[in-house]
């Protein structure tokens, strides 16, 4: 999306739990005309998932630590919406062979608003109607947002 010339403005290293270990990433983020650009690039993705989907979200906690990334929380929803409309509901990720590269484009929420918080993958697809998160599976990969500099 963007060349070696645009900086993002937030990333977050993505790593993965005891159900992914060999789980790796990176998220990164670009405030740009009052929306986000988010993309997404993982590595090592389970490919014991039948469906090949795995969901993504932006979660209100500012740390990867815990049990199965326990520190995390929520879903980020400063607004009190239903899921999937949280401001941290992000498409699936779609695995390739344990891969997966996402772009997308995002009002929901400003670089600012999510510094600190952690993004996570889940171990299944998001059904986009269960409540409060989508029925996604476990947290298997989380990294903290951080600005980069």
């Amino acid at each position: 999306m963007y060349g070696s010339s645009i900086r993002p403005q937030a990333a977050a290293c993505l790593r993965g739990g005891a159900d992914a270990p060999n789980l790796r990433g990176k998220v990164q983020f670009y405030q740009r005309c009052g929306s986000v650009f988010v993309t997404v690039h993982v590595f090592g993705l389970p490919e014991e998932n039948p469906s090949g989907f795995f969901a993504l979200h932006i979660h209100e906690g500012c740390g990867c630590g815990g049990e199965a990334f326990a520190e995390t929380g929520g879903h980020y929803n400063p607004a009190g919406m239903s899921h999937p409309r949280h401001a941290g509901d992000l498409p699936p990720l779609l695995s390739c062979g344990g891969e997966a590269y996402l772009e997308v484009k995002t009002d929901r929420f400003s670089v600012r608003d999510v510094l600190g918080r952690t993004v996570v993958i889940h171990s299944g697809p998001d059904d986009f109607h269960t409540q409060p998160a989508g029925n996604a599976g476990t947290k298997i990969a989380c990294g903290v947002i951080r600005p980069v500099l």
